[in-house]
């Protein structure tokens, strides 16, 4: 038994959404977080990147990317570190120094369904990443230091 402390009252907050899997297909997302974290057998580490669907159906709705950036298995390495490149090119950052650089910024994910194993049930995989609009190069982004006022409402939200 735990004490809240408090009455909580559900009444409060809206409930939570579905945790089913988006069908697949492409959606315009941007990274809302990355972290580095530790790999299972604890030998190496995998950035995570959250993501956020930002328009249709499924806006609001979240998806994960892991990419095994430090392992023992080169061949893991060089596979997320293509991937990252792909995530890089998609936002028009090509030089980065902290994965911070690359949130916030839309880019066109294409998601897959993949079926459940191991007691789980069926989850979404990103399989491809380009920039908005289709095109292999994304127009320039202004750095954070000359960067003018953010507008009250993003671009892709008109």
């Amino acid at each position: 038994m735990a004490n809240l402390g408090q009455t909580f009252n559900a009444d409060q907050y809206e409930p939570l959404g579905s945790f089913e899997p988006i069908p697949a297909g492409d959606y315009i997302a941007s990274i809302l977080s990355s972290e580095f974290k530790l790999t299972k057998d604890g030998t190496g580490r995998y950035l995570e990147l959250k993501f956020e669907v930002l328009d249709g159906d499924y806006k609001g709705r979240n998806l994960w990317a892991r990419l095994n950036l430090e392992n023992k298995n080169p061949k893991t390495v060089e596979i997320a570190q293509r991937e990252l490149g792909t995530i890089c090119r998609a936002v028009n950052r090509i030089h980065i120094s902290d994965s911070a650089e690359l949130h916030g910024i839309p880019m066109m994910v294409k998601v897959a369904v993949s079926p459940g194993s191991g007691g789980y049930g069926p989850s979404n995989d990103i399989k491809g990443y380009e920039a908005t609009g289709g095109n292999a190069q994304a127009a320039p982004v202004q750095s954070p230091q000359t960067a003018a006022p953010a507008p009250t409402k993003k671009p892709w939200e008109q």
